[in-house]
């Protein structure tokens, strides 16, 4: 018997995604601007951390969450009318919670994070 093809095993993040009962959309693929986008923060991601210094694992993860947060909460994008991430995502709850599972509020960092 040949070796199930890929349409039969499910994937880990679909597997998440059902158990949580969410729902992704994917981008069309072979789209310039897209994958540009995605690239080029990598890219940014990349240049600020591992290009930058030389890290153990504990120090690296703990300098990648800290520039991810930075990103999220601070870096304000064309994309999102020179909004920050959190104030789009934000934006997006107070116009229709049903899709969120929690309140983006709970997102925001704090002294106990």
């Amino acid at each position: 018997m040949p070796w199930p093809t890929a349409q039969y095993r499910l994937h880990t993040f679909d597997r998440i995604c059902r158990e949580h009962s969410l729902t992704y959309k994917l981008t069309k693929l072979y789209h310039p601007w897209t994958n540009g986008q995605a690239e080029r923060m990598n890219r940014t991601v990349r240049d600020a951390t591992v290009r930058a210094f030389h890290y153990e694992i504990d120090s690296l993860k703990a300098h990648l969450d800290a520039f991810i947060t930075a990103c999220n909460f601070a870096k304000h994008l064309k994309s999102h009318h020179w909004r920050t991430p959190f104030q789009a995502i934000y934006d997006a709850w107070t116009k229709d919670p049903k899709p969120f599972i929690i309140n983006p509020h709970h997102l925001i960092p704090g002294p106990h994070t």
